[in-house]
């Protein structure tokens, strides 16, 4: 088992986690301005990857371009990995390669302190993706403890490139906002991600 096999439900169940999904997580969080340049970027490559229409084009000229502005609005204090592996207990079903992960640490060499694990929706389905990302939250939860460092509330992100979901992992409870966000709304997905990773 890998953290793909997970649905919503199996995750909830083999770790005993209640789940909450009627909160809005986010909502004192104000956008922020958007810079130039990654506006550009993604006025020339949105367009290309939705023709494209693959998770790997969504990946490249959506999603890692605004992972990198984030870490970039937080001068490079988190640090970003993209295809990693991250078996962490394998005999647990927590294990395979994450799509993307943010830490809470400046170190880029090695993965330490993940703070917000970030899956790409399967088939253009979000839901779909919701029991990939919060087995990975499970895991960067006890990688962290192991560790004994990061933080306690572990964050998730579901998308498409164009459609964002966020999580939350808090004690046994994991929190699903109740919006969708999409990338017309960029400036409030990138304030969410830069609270997520503590901005």
């Amino acid at each position: 088992m890998a953290y793909s096999d997970f649905t919503l439900e199996g995750v909830c169940r083999a770790f005993d986690l209640d789940l909450n999904e009627k909160e809005d997580l986010f909502e004192g969080v104000a956008g922020i301005t958007v810079a130039q340049l990654l506006r550009a970027v993604l006025d020339e490559y949105v367009p290309l990857a939705t023709a494209i229409h693959t998770e790997k084009a969504r990946s490249e000229f959506i999603v890692a371009p605004i992972l990198a502005e984030v870490r970039r609005l937080m001068n490079h204090r988190v640090s970003l990995f993209s295809g990693v592996d991250f078996n962490v207990a394998p005999a647990q079903g927590l294990n395979g390669t994450c799509d993307f992960i943010l830490a809470a640490s400046p170190v880029q060499l090695f993965l330490r302190a993940p703070v917000l694990t970030v899956v790409e929706a399967k088939n253009d389905n979000i839901k779909s993706g919701l029991g990939q990302c919060v087995a990975e939250m499970v895991a960067a939860r006890i990688f962290n403890e192991r560790e004994e460092v990061g933080p306690e509330t572990i964050y998730g992100a579901v998308t498409t490139g164009t459609n964002w979901r966020f999580l939350k992992l808090q004690s046994g409870s994991v929190y699903i906002d109740r919006f969708e966000y999409y990338l017309d709304h960029l400036e409030k997905i990138l304030a969410i991600l830069l609270r997520c990773v503590g901005g």
